[in-house]
C-alpha cells in the first residue's frame, strides 16, 4: 500500500483550497475537488519518481499538477512527504 503523509502546511493548504472552492464553486464541487487530491496523493505514493523533479526550486522536491494546483513533495526513504500545495488562487493574494 502506498505510504504518504501530509505536512501541517499541506493540511492547511487543503483547508484553504476547500474553503476557496466552497466560496467560488459551492460545496459539492469543492468536495469533489478536495477528494481528488487524495487520489493524486495515492498515485504519487505509488510512483513518486514519475513526476517532475524541481531541484531548481528546492533540492529533492518533485511536483505533481492536480487541476489548477501543484502538489510539492519529497521522498524520504519509503514515505512520500506532501510538503505544500500551491495554486492559481494563491496568486490572487500576491
Amino acid at each position: 500500500m502506498p505510504n504518504y503523509k501530509l505536512s501541517s502546511e499541506a493540511e492547511n493548504n487543503l483547508i484553504r483550497i476547500h474553503q476557496f472552492g466552497v466560496q467560488r464553486f459551492r460545496m459539492r464541487q469543492a468536495d469533489k475537488y478536495f477528494n481528488t487530491f487524495f487520489e493524486y496523493f495515492e498515485a504519487i505514493a505509488r510512483q513518486p519518481f514519475s513526476f517532475e523533479a524541481i531541484d531548481y526550486i528546492k533540492p529533492g522536491y518533485r511536483r505533481c499538477v492536480c487541476g489548477s494546483d501543484s502538489i510539492y513533495y519529497r521522498v524520504n526513504h519509503d514515505v512520500v512527504e506532501i510538503m505544500t500545495i500551491i495554486g492559481r488562487q494563491d496568486l490572487d493574494n500576491i
